[in-house]
């Protein structure tokens, strides 16, 4: 027996916005990445490149007790995304 699913529901669920990119000083970052900057105030405006954001944000890990699994995952994503921009090929 084939299980049905109800597509409009399933499709209203899914967040489209937060894997979106912005165009910020000529640096690429997701919605969420925006987001959790944002809440850690961490001054992503003021960088020229994504290292600067990811130096910021390994200054806020350091320097903090508990990590937030959101700071720690966006960490990484800006990282894989700055070494496949800007590594030679």
């Amino acid at each position: 027996m084939e299980k049905e699913y109800d597509i409009d529901s399933l499709v209203s669920n899914i967040d489209f916005n937060s894997g979106s990119f912005q165009n910020i000083n000529g640096m690429m970052l997701t919605n969420q990445e925006i987001e959790v900057l944002d809440r850690y105030k961490i001054p992503y405006q003021k960088c020229s490149n994504l290292k600067e954001i990811i130096y910021e944000i390994e200054e806020i890990i350091n320097d903090s007790d508990i990590v937030d699994e959101d700071l720690d995952y966006i960490s990484s994503t800006i990282a894989e995304r700055d070494y496949y921009q800007n590594t030679n090929k």
